[in-house]
């Protein structure tokens, strides 16, 4: 079992913060919430399962700059750029698949920017559910390591949610980390899959590019159909188990396991500390990529034909008081 309590601990997937923060409340002895690296590091010392909040979707934060530092300051750690539909400054991974357009070519000159401010603020990027351009392109501008939170080796399962070993190989270069899912799809591209088959995804990234860039993925609440025997976290063992048989060492198991991703969130957070005097990026998205009838324009400077301007205040104002409302029942 000492081989899998980093797993257990491990909880790295998407509950937002208001279930998240009721859960450790209502369950103190098991769970605590996890803001940093250390607060991992703090949680297993004490035998408890560390949570983190992470956000599966860059249309989350609805193109805004200042969204994303609000999450940031409730305890989200990590954004997934995009889910299955594009952003307004980034095209996701049904693109590589022809069923959608090609909007931006990858990332857009704001979804570039919107990678410098996760790094300024010390906010893993990760890169499940994003197109190859785009795992191109944050590869090469982000200045942290990045992660997929969810994704497969392509080279055992050739389906677009997976990893190319081109890729697998630069985020090596990265020092960044690719935690492999277990959706059925995604492990052996069809309906049915084993712990054995899991295992060979382990097995190719640790083979072709080293154990310090391999995860667990499960992706258990985001899934319908999950390989025999790894139906939920309580059968970690047995794929730990099946590691260990195919020759990996007790510390190859513990980096997948945890170690790993604590690696790469402590450089995320060195990362940010080396800019503590930048400023933020308060520049937006232009408006005419995101205008639409339920948009506000309050922020932009105001148009010669703009209309209702006061209506967008007003919705502004009504706003404020409920989104105190709501932060206050989350924390």
């Amino acid at each position: 079992m000492s081989h899998v309590k980093l797993s257990i601990k491990m909880l790295l997937d998407r509950p937002w913060s208001k279930s998240m923060l009721r859960m450790c409340n209502k369950y103190a002895k098991e769970f605590t919430f996890a803001a940093s690296s250390q607060d991992i590091l703090d949680a297993f010392a004490n035998n408890k399962t560390a949570c983190l909040i992470g956000v599966e979707g860059g249309h989350s934060i609805d193109s805004s700059m200042g969204t994303l530092r609000t999450m940031y300051q409730l305890g989200v750690r990590y954004l997934t750029l995009t889910h299955s539909c594009s952003t307004p400054w980034a095209d996701n991974w049904l693109v590589d698949t022809g069923s959608d357009p090609v909007k931006h070519n990858g990332l857009s000159a704001f979804g570039k920017r919107l990678i410098g401010e996760m790094n300024r603020m010390g906010m893993m990027v990760d890169l499940a559910h994003v197109p190859e351009q785009v795992m191109n392109q944050v590869l090469e501008i982000s200045k942290a390591p990045i992660i997929f939170s969810h994704s497969s080796a392509y080279s055992i399962c050739p389906h677009k949610r997976n990893v190319p070993d081109y890729i697998l190989q630069k985020v090596k270069d990265k020092n960044g980390i690719v935690m492999v899912n277990f959706y059925n799809e995604y492990v052996t591209c069809g309906p049915k899959a084993s712990i054995s088959n899991v295992a060979d995804h382990f097995d190719h990234i640790k083979k072709e590019f080293g154990s310090s860039i391999v995860g667990f993925g499960g992706d258990y609440d985001g899934v319908d159909r999950l390989p025999t025997g790894l139906e939920d976290v309580s059968k970690y063992p047995d794929l730990v188990a099946e590691l260990l048989k195919r020759g990996w060492t007790d510390d190859e198991v513990k980096d997948a396991l945890g170690r790993n991703l604590i690696r790469v969130f402590k450089a995320v957070e060195a990362i940010r500390d080396s800019q503590n005097s930048t400023a933020p990026d308060d520049i937006p998205i232009p408006l005419e990529q995101v205008q639409n009838q339920c948009r506000t324009d309050y922020g932009y400077p105001v148009q010669p034909n703009a209309a209702a301007m006061t209506t967008h205040c007003l919705m502004i104002l009504v706003s404020t008081p409920i989104l105190y409302l709501l932060i206050d029942k989350l924390i």
